[in-house]
């Protein structure tokens, strides 16, 4: 039993309130919402790809310059031992006039020497190696003091040495390292 009439009261208060026809709420600011938001979204996925590219870049030039820093690394440590190899520094030794020291001797814990100490001696110079002449500087423009004109030697050619005896090279003072 319900009847259709008129609502009285309280219900009468509240039909009011609603709207009694087709909803006529304005969709407009709703859609500018949702636009607004999908933009801003956008442009802070293009922000973040933007930001991310370039870390990329950064991070390849990086890499680049560690490479780069090996690869000198690896060049220096090359060098270091090229110096110390054996060979490398038995040369510099003799360039420096050093010999190669004679047979050791050795001493027990007792005090007892084992072996024959000997001296260390310069070798025979070999007659048939001879140094490499070291070249002759002078101001530009101006010959040595023994090339004068038509004397037949050339400008810049080192003094001869008699026949039989080798040319004394002089060698750079030996420095503290600090080791």
């Amino acid at each position: 039993m319900t009847t259709k009439g008129p609502l009285k009261g309280r219900a009468a208060r509240l039909g009011r309130l609603m709207p009694s026809g087709p909803s006529t709420a304005a969709r407009t600011p709703f859609v500018l919402l949702v636009v607004v938001l999908l933009g801003g979204g956008l442009i802070t996925l293009l922000l973040l790809n933007s930001a991310l590219n370039q870390g990329s870049f950064k991070l390849r030039d990086l890499k680049n310059r560690t490479t780069e820093l090996t690869d000198e690394e690896q060049a220096l440590q090359r060098d270091v031992d090229d110096y110390s190899a054996p060979d490398a520094l038995e040369r510099r030794a003799r360039e420096l006039g050093m010999v190669p020291g004679g047979s050791p001797a050795f001493l027990d814990p007792d005090g007892k020497v084992l072996g024959e100490p000997s001296k260390a001696s310069a070798p025979k110079p070999d007659r048939t190696v001879r140094p490499a002449p070291l070249p002759v500087s002078t101001p530009t423009g101006s010959a040595p003091p023994s090339a004068e004109p038509g004397s037949g030697t050339s400008q810049g050619a080192a003094p001869a040495t008699p026949p039989g005896t080798t040319a004394k090279t002089t060698a750079p003072a030996p420095t503290n390292s600090g080791r």
